[in-house]
């Protein structure tokens, strides 16, 4: 009986550890509007957006960069989409959830609230380059040297994207892709994002255009690409295309795929091997910081 008020202390003592933590993660939290006081260059016909909730908004007309930089900063820098078929977008899982343990590798996080394309495809692409411009910028305040681009499922697809269709100012300089979306050949492509970003029925150098693994030149920034065998959502034979192309290209590529886990699994600890593709992309991330 004597140690129950020193077991309640430790108890207090603890809850208020995790609160602080809580608490420093939220206040070093930034939100800003990716385009600034300014007006898209494109319209997605979206006039109100239906959130449902935080954590995955939908029929979105409006992008956000949820930024958390890191304290004691090397210099990397990390831009995450989220996926959800280009209709939702899974904010926690594949986003938010992840911010502390980019945080305490020293990588300043960033995660993508873009807009939905709503049958307008050049409007997530538009974000996704314009956020890579807001953190460029703010380069030196936020000390970034080196910024590459993430994205799981959907959000995968528009990562690998901005990873094959970009300029000197908008190219990151690596890729990391969570079970993407990487093609719009309608025999292995997710139907849903097809549909959603490019309609039902869109021409033939459309899909071709977003097939990332067809796009893919020696000027590709270098890709740590992660899937499921048994991903019944979107075929593994997205990444495995992708990686083939990047490396017939030269470009420096890891291809990790795990024999079971469906889809969807981003920073859930449901997922058996949680373990192994954290261990594996944390010493990628050392590597291409040199």
């Amino acid at each position: 009986m004597k140690q129950l008020p020193i077991l309640s202390a430790m108890k207090a003592f603890v809850l208020t550890g995790l609160l602080m933590m809580s608490s420093a993660v939220s206040a070093q939290m930034q939100e800003l509007p990716v385009w600034g006081d300014g007006t898209p260059p494109n319209d997605n016909g979206i006039t109100q957006e239906k959130d449902g909730n935080t954590d995955w908004p939908g029929y979105t007309n409006k992008a956000i960069l949820y930024l958390y930089p890191a304290k004691n900063g090397n210099g990397m820098a990390v831009l995450a989409c989220p996926g959800g078929g280009y209709t939702h977008l899974s904010m926690r899982y594949e986003g938010k959830d992840m911010a502390e343990w980019f945080n305490a590798q020293g990588i300043t996080y960033a995660v993508l609230r873009y807009r939905m394309p709503n049958g307008h495809h050049e409007v997530p692409l538009s974000d996704a380059q314009q956020a890579i411009r807001l953190m460029r910028q703010h380069a030196k305040e936020w000390n970034i040297k080196k910024l590459g681009i993430m994205g799981s499922s959907a959000g995968g697809h528009l990562a690998s994207t901005a990873a094959t269709h970009f300029d000197a100012e908008t190219r990151p300089d690596f890729q990391i892709l969570f079970y993407p979306v990487v093609t719009m050949d309608p025999a292995y492509t997710h139907k849903g994002s097809h549909d959603n970003l490019l309609g039902k029925n869109p021409s033939k150098e459309l899909e071709k255009k977003y097939s990332n693994e067809l796009q893919v030149t020696p000027q590709t920034p270098p890709a740590f690409i992660m899937h499921s065998s048994d991903d019944g959502v979107v075929p593994a034979a997205n990444s495995v295309n992708y990686y083939m192309a990047l490396v017939k290209n030269g470009v420096p590529a890891s291809l990790h795929t795990y024999p079971v886990g469906g889809h969807g699994w981003g920073f859930g600890d449901s997922f058996i091997y949680k373990r192994q593709w954290t261990g594996e992309l944390e010493k990628w991330l050392r590597e291409i910081s040199k």
